[in-house]
Protein backbone atom coordinates (compact mmCIF):
# COMPACT_ATOMS: atom_id res chain seq x y z
CA UNK A 1 0.00 0.00 0.00
CA UNK A 2 2.34 3.08 -1.33
CA UNK A 3 -0.66 5.41 -0.25
CA UNK A 4 0.42 4.47 3.27
CA UNK A 5 3.48 5.58 2.68
CA UNK A 6 3.03 8.75 0.97
CA UNK A 7 1.20 9.97 3.77
CA UNK A 8 3.50 9.00 6.39
CA UNK A 9 5.43 11.86 6.89
CA UNK A 10 4.02 15.64 7.41
CA UNK A 11 5.93 17.06 5.09
CA UNK A 12 4.93 14.74 2.60
CA UNK A 13 1.43 15.48 3.65
CA UNK A 14 1.59 18.93 3.55
CA UNK A 15 2.83 19.02 -0.05
CA UNK A 16 0.23 16.80 -1.06
CA UNK A 17 -2.02 19.30 -0.25
CA UNK A 18 -0.35 22.41 -1.85
CA UNK A 19 -0.55 20.13 -5.02
CA UNK A 20 -4.18 19.44 -4.24
CA UNK A 21 -4.79 22.94 -4.46
CA UNK A 22 -2.59 23.13 -7.98
CA UNK A 23 -0.64 21.83 -10.27
CA UNK A 24 3.43 23.40 -8.93
CA UNK A 25 7.34 23.66 -10.21
CA UNK A 26 9.46 22.12 -7.15
CA UNK A 27 11.05 26.08 -6.44
CA UNK A 28 7.27 26.80 -5.11
CA UNK A 29 6.69 23.81 -3.35
CA UNK A 30 10.06 24.22 -1.18
CA UNK A 31 8.95 27.65 -0.33
CA UNK A 32 6.37 26.37 1.78
CA UNK A 33 8.96 24.64 3.89
CA UNK A 34 11.74 25.59 6.47
CA UNK A 35 14.01 22.35 5.10
CA UNK A 36 16.55 22.22 2.15
CA UNK A 37 15.13 22.19 -1.44
CA UNK A 38 17.29 18.76 -1.72
CA UNK A 39 15.18 17.34 1.34
CA UNK A 40 11.89 18.31 -0.44
CA UNK A 41 13.32 17.05 -3.85
CA UNK A 42 13.93 13.58 -1.57
CA UNK A 43 9.92 14.23 -0.62
CA UNK A 44 8.86 14.45 -4.04
CA UNK A 45 10.84 11.61 -5.08
CA UNK A 46 8.99 9.16 -2.48
CA UNK A 47 6.04 10.69 -3.47
CA UNK A 48 6.41 10.18 -7.68
CA UNK A 49 7.58 6.17 -6.36
CA UNK A 50 4.44 6.20 -4.49
CA UNK A 51 2.14 7.01 -7.40
CA UNK A 52 0.60 9.85 -5.82
CA UNK A 53 2.13 12.56 -7.82
CA UNK A 54 3.66 12.83 -11.52
CA UNK A 55 5.80 15.07 -12.68
CA UNK A 56 5.57 16.72 -16.47
CA UNK A 57 8.72 18.83 -17.94
CA UNK A 58 7.71 22.24 -18.84
CA UNK A 59 9.89 24.08 -20.23
CA UNK A 60 13.38 23.96 -17.95
CA UNK A 61 10.88 23.03 -15.12
CA UNK A 62 9.46 20.12 -13.48
CA UNK A 63 5.31 20.52 -12.78
CA UNK A 64 4.19 18.44 -10.29
CA UNK A 65 0.40 17.89 -10.09
CA UNK A 66 -1.59 14.97 -7.36
CA UNK A 67 -2.35 11.66 -8.91
CA UNK A 68 -5.11 10.93 -6.15
CA UNK A 69 -6.40 7.24 -7.34
CA UNK A 70 -3.27 5.03 -5.40
CA UNK A 71 -4.61 7.07 -2.29
CA UNK A 72 -8.30 5.79 -2.86
CA UNK A 73 -6.95 2.23 -1.53
CA UNK A 74 -5.19 3.69 1.59
CA UNK A 75 -9.24 5.32 2.42
CA UNK A 76 -10.91 2.58 1.60
CA UNK A 77 -8.81 0.70 4.08
CA UNK A 78 -9.19 3.65 6.63
CA UNK A 79 -13.27 3.48 6.04
CA UNK A 80 -13.15 -0.58 7.01
CA UNK A 81 -11.37 0.08 10.30
CA UNK A 82 -13.15 3.46 11.27
CA UNK A 83 -16.64 1.96 10.62
CA UNK A 84 -19.63 2.73 8.64
CA UNK A 85 -19.74 6.12 6.66
CA UNK A 86 -21.62 9.08 7.91
CA UNK A 87 -24.15 8.51 5.17
CA UNK A 88 -25.56 5.09 6.76
CA UNK A 89 -25.56 6.68 9.93
CA UNK A 90 -27.42 9.48 8.29
CA UNK A 91 -30.14 6.65 6.90
CA UNK A 92 -30.84 5.33 10.46
CA UNK A 93 -31.36 8.57 11.78
CA UNK A 94 -33.83 9.03 9.08
CA UNK A 95 -35.46 6.09 9.84
CA UNK A 96 -35.96 6.67 13.48
CA UNK A 97 -37.27 10.38 12.74
CA UNK A 98 -40.04 8.41 9.99
CA UNK A 99 -40.96 5.70 13.11
CA UNK A 100 -41.29 8.47 15.28
CA UNK A 101 -43.63 10.08 13.02
CA UNK A 102 -45.41 7.51 12.28
CA UNK A 103 -45.92 6.29 15.77
CA UNK A 104 -47.10 9.95 16.32
CA UNK A 105 -49.89 9.91 13.33
CA UNK A 106 -50.72 6.66 14.96
CA UNK A 107 -51.00 7.89 18.38
CA UNK A 108 -53.26 11.30 17.28
CA UNK A 109 -55.85 9.00 14.96
CA UNK A 110 -56.23 6.54 18.23
CA UNK A 111 -56.49 8.31 21.41
CA UNK A 112 -58.24 5.57 23.08
CA UNK A 113 -55.02 3.37 23.21
CA UNK A 114 -53.65 6.09 24.99
CA UNK A 115 -55.97 6.36 27.75
CA UNK A 116 -56.43 2.13 28.28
Amino acid sequence: MDGARAIADPVRREILELLHASPLPAGRIAEHFPISRPAVSKHLRILIECGVVEAELVGRQRIYRLRPEPLAEVAAYLNRLLGPSLPSRLDALVTEVARARRDRRTEANNPKEQSA
